[in-house]
């Protein structure tokens, strides 16, 4: 397997992606697939190992291997940067020469190591012409991007790579992001498109002159194979109206998110220590301040679902030393991306409504087997959220933490709403749903599946006793299951588990002892807000 090992003398690389303007300050990191192979047929016409001819057999194999598997690479730490120049434009205006602001960006990569490796296997020869190309490479991207480059021996172990090809993983990585670069696309593809954009000649028939003239021009504009692709110039690309070079692709990789800072380069920060606590509670605000603009209640899984998400992406970007895998405790999966057992004590992220006017506008982030500091950095680091047909980015801040005691203690109307959900009595308690609660599994008219059964197996399953009376309340008489009709009970990544069926129920659950175990949140989206109950009063029930 190559390897091909670049070091920058001059510290800079300079180079920009393939359709950007050099103003936008885009910078191609690592330099693309397409581009280290022209710089390897540019190195054998200086070197002369080949002459104007071009590369001669033993070469040409050599880059078809290269070009028909892309490279993984192992990215040393740099950060973006950029001067600025006003350059002259040799025209007086008013009596001064006028100037244009050109933007001159750059990778400041200092001593690190680039390794490019390449998992195709070489012949010997192969091999020792690569050496010699790559010992002779002086520059890569613009001129002054000196380079250093060696080819690591043949029976040197494979390296480890930071950026690498999305189509070998599916899943994105903890910490990547995806970038898109321009490589060569394998020799027989380009062949099999060159046949079928220049069609063969009919020998059966005369040709015209008209038509030969229009198969030369199509044969000038469609190089004979991948190499002579590969050595296509900006003139010849603008001549022939092509915006990307023919035998070129663009393809996508998994690049860590600080494998490009901008900025200084800063030494990487641990997380607090923080002590676990059991809750967080968000407050929700529209950037215009006002209420009406918030989500219905009816989009409680929704907005729960659009949080959740980007709360469990963030707790993964918490190093910028390393990438790390999202809390468990807000994944709900272990490592190895398995599901965690036990009682669901991982998060749930219940929106609510504490000022009681049918819109969301608060957020409990509780667990019973508390939130770690992982968990606690990342719902602290998300200050945005969205909802559907929202003119505008919705606003998060952190409005408390700590124990269920301390969110039980909040005073006025906000703490009695919350303190409803979360329960705060002694006495036998009766509690009603809040949102309507989606059976997890098809209901039965016998058997442990029947409604009863379902609610029984749910609160069972978090550690909770079975209710003394389980009460199905009629759309007909009571003003809150009416509204629940017409709450959203499907998930909306189509990928994710969707109910057995869209129906959900409004309950009234009346238990013989106290129960102690904070919000009550049962049954399919349980962990999204669906299936939750609060305190009831008298003339709830």
């Amino acid at each position: 397997m190559p390897t091909l090992s670049l070091r920058f003398p001059g510290r800079r690389y300079h180079a920009t992606p393939w359709g950007s303007h050099v103003n936008e300050g885009q910078i191609e990191w690592p330099p693309s697939p397409w581009r280290l192979l022209r710089a390897l047929i540019a190195v054998g016409y200086a070197s002369g190992e080949w002459d104007g001819s071009g590369p001669p057999p033993l070469a040409r194999c050599l880059l078809e291997k290269l070009a028909d598997v892309l490279p993984h690479y192992r990215l040393p730490p740099v950060t973006g940067a950029h001067s600025r120049h006003y350059m002259p434009l040799g025209v007086l205006d008013n009596g001064r020469e006028k100037t244009t602001l050109v933007f001159d960006t750059w990778a400041q990569i200092d001593d690190g190591e680039l390794l490019v490796a390449w998992h195709t296997d070489l012949a010997a020869e192969e091999h020792l012409l690569l050496a010699r190309l790559v010992t002779r490479l002086g520059y890569l991207g613009r001129s002054e991007s000196w380079v250093v480059a060696r080819l690591l021996p043949s029976d040197a172990p494979t390296p480890e790579t930071n950026c690498v090809p999305c189509q070998e993983s599916d899943d994105t990585p903890p910490g990547h992001e995806q970038i898109a670069l321009i490589a060569p696309q394998p020799s027989a593809t380009y062949q099999q498109w060159r046949a079928e954009s220049v069609p063969a000649v009919d020998t059966t028939r005369k040709i015209s002159k008209a038509e030969q003239t229009a198969r030369a021009k199509l044969e000038a504009m469609h190089p004979a194979d991948l190499v002579a692709a590969l050595q296509t110039e900006t003139q010849w690309l603008r001549q022939h109206g092509w915006n990307q070079p023919p035998g070129s692709r663009r393809v996508l990789y998994w690049r860590r998110l600080d494998a490009l800072e901008s900025g200084a380069p800063q030494h990487p920060k641990s997380l607090p220590v923080n002590a676990p606590v059991e809750a967080m509670l968000l407050s929700l605000t529209s950037t215009s301040g006002n209420n009406r603009l918030l989500p219905p209640l009816a989009r409680t899984l929704p907005q729960a679902e659009l949080l959740h998400a980007a709360i469990v992406k963030q707790s993964s970007a918490q190093h910028s030393d390393r990438p790390v895998f999202p809390s468990s405790v807000l994944s709900g999966c272990d490592q190895y991306r398995r599901p965690l057992g036990g009682a669901h004590e991982h998060a749930h992220v219940l929106p609510l409504d504490l000022d009681d006017d049918g819109h969301l506008d608060h957020v409990l982030v509780w667990a019973r087997m508390g939130l770690d500091a992982q968990a606690q950095a990342a719902v602290r680091a998300v200050r945005r959220t969205f909802t559907k047909g929202g003119v505008a980015q919705l606003r998060l801040a952190l409005a408390g933490s700590g124990s269920l005691a301390d969110m039980r203690s909040l005073p006025g109307d906000y703490g009695l709403r919350l303190r409803a959900v979360l329960g705060d009595s002694a006495e036998p308690q009766v509690w009603i749903s809040r949102t309507p609660f989606v059976p997890p599994r098809h209901l039965k008219k016998s058997g442990k599946n029947t409604l009863h059964g379902q609610v029984i197996a749910e609160l069972a399953s978090r550690g909770l006793p079975a209710p003394v009376e389980i009460r199905l309340l009629d759309p007909r008489n009571h003003a809150t299951a009416r509204l629940q009709r017409h709450f959203i009970r499907r998930r909306r990544n189509k990928n994710s588990p969707q109910p057995p069926a869209d129906i959900g129920f409004t309950l009234m659950l009346r238990f013989d002892r106290p129960v102690d175990h904070g919000p009550l949140s049962i049954g399919y989206g349980g962990h999204f807000g669906l299936g939750s109950f609060q305190l009831a009063c008298e003339e709830q029930y």
